[in-house]
């Protein structure tokens, strides 16, 4: 199986998210902090908001925060929302020519291991990958946010 960078990066973003609970965080900090193009994040920004992942506000004090408690954020609905398709092979795919179709087997092995793939996503929550939160911020080099009086 393989990831497209597309939902990498929205990982990413989740997880930066997910470390900075208190605040709100601009698209320009994770897209320096992540060394992606802007444009490209906001691409990936735009669905993560669609998907009802995360809060977008514009304007002065705007930003992104999670929509939803980090408990409640499955990995693998994020990976089925953000991947394209799951066509591991030609045969997954309704327009298929491949001559073995018919008679093979292989498709049933790769859906199995496609089903267990994302059923072990499915046990694994963004607040699983963010325990670790003051561990996390020291290595995104993560601001803290400035106490008001």
């Amino acid at each position: 199986m393989h990831i497209t960078q597309h939902t990498d990066f929205a990982l990413r973003v989740l997880i930066y998210l997910g470390a900075c609970p208190e605040r709100r965080v601009t698209v320009r900090e994770v897209s320096e902090r992540f060394e992606i193009s802007r444009s490209h994040l906001m691409k990936i920004v735009n669905q993560l908001v669609g998907d009802g992942f995360v809060e977008g506000t514009r304007g002065k004090g705007g930003g992104l925060r999670l929509k939803r408690p980090p408990e409640e954020i499955v990995v693998g609905d994020v990976v089925r929302r953000m991947e394209p398709g799951f066509d591991l092979v030609e045969c997954f795919r309704a327009d298929s020519g491949c001559l073995l179709a018919s008679g093979c087997r292989l498709k049933g092995a790769f859906k199995h291991a496609l089903d267990a793939f994302l059923a072990s996503l499915d046990g694994v929550t963004l607040a699983d990958l963010v325990v670790q939160r003051p561990r996390l911020r020291g290595v995104l080099q993560i601001v803290p946010a400035e106490r008001t009086a």
